[in-house]
């Protein structure tokens, strides 16, 4: 059975409660589809107005971090249970900004990923490499790491569940885009990755996003691979262009 497509916006650090509602209403008509599922990954303050805005829509509303603890003395940290109560339904774990500017480690990383999923939250695992690191020829190495890590102790039943992102960090927000073939190498080597830890079963079943510089141009070509099921967008989805990226067919 094919793999059911997901495209998802991280918004980052963008959008007032009242401008997301408005870009909700923009983007209303444009990113309907019966064949891709389409989430909006938003900023906490957002997420309570985003999940009243998409309310009857096919939309579904992630956040961009959570905290592994369920409560206590963290200031400024949200739990997996205040996301769930919100009615958020995915959350971006490990993305490359939280990695380096935040130092948010594998270690971090993998009790996030068991918290979301106890508390009934996808994970949007996010894993890519530095300009360096590819340029020294180990890309593969580094992502089977961070693969390898952050799902210590995750089932395969859990694991096919969840999405897993790859974004070069050379192409987040730079204009590069990695080439079709690039991108579908290496998400070819995270599903093999899986089935070595895992099983061909549970490999199949993952779904693996690609990210970094994702538009209306190159969507097409990027999500016709047959490891690419989507891809994690970030500048692209705060406008209308996100609704081609959408329905990129």
């Amino acid at each position: 059975m094919a793999r059911r497509k997901i495209i998802a916006g991280n918004w980052k650090m963008n959008m007032t409660p009242s401008e997301a509602v408005k870009l909700c209403a923009e983007l209303k008509d444009l990113v309907k589809s019966d064949d891709a599922d389409v989430v909006y990954c938003v900023p906490a303050i957002d997420i309570v107005p985003v999940v009243e805005a998409v309310k009857g829509t096919n939309v579904e509303v992630g956040a961009e971090n959570m905290y592994f603890e369920e409560k206590g003395a963290y200031t400024g940290e949200i739990s997996a249970a205040m996301l769930k109560d919100a009615g958020v339904k995915y959350v971006i774990i490990g993305h490359s900004e939280r990695r380096d500017y935040f130092k948010e480690e594998d270690a971090l990383l993998n009790k996030k990923v068991k918290k979301a999923i106890e508390a009934g939250l996808t994970p949007i695992l996010c894993c890519g490499e530095s300009l360096e690191q590819r340029e020294m020829g180990v890309t593969m190495d580094w992502i089977r790491l961070q693969i390898k890590s952050d799902l210590v102790d995750v089932t395969a039943d859990q694991v096919k569940e969840l999405v897993i992102a790859y974004e070069p960090i050379w192409a987040i927000g730079t204009g590069k885009t990695a080439t079709t073939e690039q991108a579908q190498e290496v998400c070819k080597g995270i599903r093999d990755c899986i089935a070595e830890m895992y099983d061909d079963a549970t490999a199949a079943a993952v779904r693996i996003q690609y990210g970094g510089s994702v538009n209306a141009r190159n969507a097409a070509e990027l999500f016709a691979q047959p490891d690419i099921d989507g891809g994690l967008v970030g500048g692209a989805s705060l406008k209308a262009d996100f609704g081609k990226i959408v329905n990129y067919k």
